[in-house]
């Protein structure tokens, strides 16, 4: 009889990153079987709405309201109901210091547990890592999906190396969705919008590139993060808009102002030339929308965060500085001077094996073995 999964993270309608890969990953993993079933953690500032969960994807079983204290005894009890536990890890998306409410639950599961790291810091408060360790610790298995988070994990807490598995980040296929051909080369950048995304260095490129005929077009598309909107408002969007109409190409550019489902993602994807990641972050071992663009056959140019440089290093892509829109404006310019730059540059690292079929096969054999593997436990991580 197949092993049934509980989940704990975000999960649709929730509008991030996060629960979008939850989603993918739990429908993926299970194949649309009955009996697994997913904890999801909302907050009060939790943006949702407008997307529908894939119908092969588990439900809902119990909602962790995370603006309520001791929550997480609750979600215990339910994530002890299936056979194996697979637990999401942000530090802003628990209670307490750093998301440390996590801790008690994961000592208090009777299951194997499956830890998925979402962010590896290089250089944490002494809070954050003895949290990361704690989780460790109590974990049955770790994963990262990049090798570069490995090492950082490894190498700078004080971890069981013996836990930690890299398995990548899942691309989505998006074939269904055809290439759009246009006189117009266009530029795209997607994701919860907020300070660090880095839009204001493509702004700038963007206006290196008026030369070109036809000048192309970007399309800026997401929602500001929710957290962002509740403590600074739009302030950082509005600043954008001000500098491109200070540089000239507000009328170049478009803002997309809303939280695409996976239908209309696909065919905004396929309609660009070149997918820019501006980010500023030196941090990013995990990038969703890297992946999904990559996945995509869409070329990308991006600055050189840890996810970009392992991906792109031999893959389809140009990676550039942090902060440097002339260098930016050049590999858009090279990329959209080659007649296919997807092909010039090599496919997808990986190929089929970073699809969401093989990305869930390797979930799904990481549990059967803790399965295989777990004698009776009377005592966990001590606190």
């Amino acid at each position: 009889m197949p092993a049934t999964y509980g989940f704990l993270s975000t999960y649709p309608p929730t509008q991030c990153g996060l629960a979008t890969f939850s989603a993918a990953l739990a429908s993926h993993l299970t194949g649309g079987a009955p009996g697994s079933g997913v904890v999801r953690l909302l907050s009060a500032d939790a943006v949702g709405g407008g997307l529908a969960v894939d119908r092969t994807a588990p439900r809902v079983a119990h909602t962790w309201h995370t603006d309520d204290p001791g929550g997480w005894v609750a979600a215990a009890n339910v994530l002890n109901r299936f056979d194996v536990a697979i637990v999401q890890h942000e530090y802003g998306i628990y209670p307490g210091d750093d998301g440390d409410e996590i801790l008690p639950l994961l000592r208090t599961l009777k299951v194997p547990t499956i830890v998925v790291l979402h962010t590896v810091l290089s250089t944490p408060s002494p809070h954050q890592r003895t949290v990361l360790e704690r989780i460790v610790a109590a974990a049955d298995a770790v994963v990262t999906m990049t090798d570069t988070a490995r090492q950082r994990l490894t190498a700078g807490y004080r971890v069981d190396a013996g836990k930690v598995t890299v398995i990548p980040h899942g691309a989505g296929s998006h074939s269904s969705a055809p290439r759009e051909t246009h006189d117009v080369p266009h530029l795209l950048t997607w994701g919860l919008l907020g300070p660090g995304k880095g839009i204001e260095w493509a702004l700038r490129a963007l206006a290196l590139l008026r030369d070109l005929d036809p000048a192309p077009t970007y399309t800026v598309a997401g929602r500001t993060h929710p957290k962002v909107l509740e403590h600074h408002g739009d302030v950082y969007r509005e600043s954008l808009k001000a500098l491109a109409a200070e540089l000239g190409v507000a009328e170049l550019v478009r803002w997309d102002d809303v939280y695409h489902d996976q239908a209309t993602l696909s065919r905004l994807i396929r309609s660009a030339d070149v997918v820019v990641l501006p980010y500023d972050s030196t941090e990013q071992v995990t990038s969703g929308v890297l992946i999904e663009a990559v996945g995509a056959g869409v070329p990308v140019v991006a600055t050189e965060f840890p996810h970009a440089v392992e991906l792109l290093a031999d893959g389809p892509g140009l990676l550039v500085p942090h902060q440097d829109p002339a260098a930016m404006a050049t590999a858009i310019r090279r990329l959209l001077a080659s007649p296919d730059p997807a092909h010039q540059l090599g496919g997808l690292a990986g190929g089929p094996t970073l699809r969401w079929p093989a990305v869930a096969a390797r979930y799904q054999a990481l549990a059967a073995r803790l399965v295989r593997s777990r004698t009776p436990v009377t005592a966990r991580v001590p606190a």
